[in-house]
């Protein structure tokens, strides 16, 4: 991934993951694997984090401790 110099590279990877929950890609429950992240996108782990921890609390990831990040359950009743 070509990275923009003028926005933080944790933000430009949440982008990348929230198009990829948005879309389907990843879909509820999936694994979001920091070190498969840390190799696809050559970035230090606190970098992932980060952007994890944005998602997590835009509520479209959720942490379970000695676990992981997943992708959260859609709400199928959203109006």
């Amino acid at each position: 991934m070509d990275f923009e110099p003028d926005r933080p590279r944790w933000q430009q990877i949440a982008d990348v993951l929230r198009t990829r929950i948005t879309s389907g890609e990843y879909q509820p429950k999936y694994l979001v694997s920091e070190v498969r992240l840390v190799q696809e996108f050559g970035v230090a782990r606190e970098t992932i984090r980060k952007a994890i921890r944005q998602l997590r609390e835009e509520g479209l990831l959720y942490t379970v401790p000695n676990l992981g990040s997943f992708v959260s359950p859609t709400d199928s009743t959203d109006s």
